[in-house]
């Protein structure tokens, strides 16, 4: 098992380091997307990310399970998710609003990422998931945000907590803060 999760806040350039550690450990790359287009923005935002990412590396989008990228990796030493913290926007965005922050959901998610970490616990393949630091801001004004923020740091805790080495990049920089 090698798991390395990149953290950071929103374009600190955390995806772009994953995607360098990535070329740094294999030449087999899957890149598992979790982003989807809602709007022309979002849409732009994975032109961006598909533009940048070498035509070798095989690529898998996944929605509602984020273990479902398994099926199509046995042929690929490096998996790199990006990322977690879309991943869980998707599922919650999924919720109709008057079952926001109800706990059969929650657990369902939390269940998913579970399911997910004790994946990666049991392959050879180095995992790099990005993810969003929701921990340095103060507390969302939607009752949404706050769901958001609180399923994320309990996704993110344990993914940290599993992982091997954990890197927060802040402007561009990375910094490893664990492994």
């Amino acid at each position: 098992m090698s798991l390395v999760l990149v953290t950071g806040g929103v374009r600190s350039g955390k995806s772009r380091y994953a995607e360098e550690l990535a070329m740094m450990l294999g030449s087999r790359v899957l890149y598992v997307a979790t982003g989807k287009a809602w709007d022309d923005e979002m849409k732009q935002r994975i032109e961006l990310h598909q533009a940048r990412r070498p035509l070798e590396w095989g690529c898998v989008e996944v929605g509602e399970r984020l273990t479902d990228y398994h099926a199509f990796s046995e042929q690929y030493d490096v998996v790199l998710i990006d990322c977690l913290s879309t991943w869980v926007s998707n599922r919650l965005m999924s919720v109709d609003e008057s079952e926001w922050r109800s706990p059969s959901h929650t657990q369902a998610l939390l269940q998913e990422a579970e399911a997910w970490l004790s994946l990666v616990h049991n392959s050879s393949q180095k995992v790099i998931a990005v993810t969003s630091e929701v921990g340095l801001g103060g507390v969302a004004l939607s009752r949404l945000g706050r769901w958001f923020a609180d399923v994320l740091g309990d996704v993110n805790q344990r993914s940290a907590r599993q992982a091997d080495a954990v890197y927060a990049v802040l402007s561009g920089i990375p910094w490893r803060i664990k492994g």
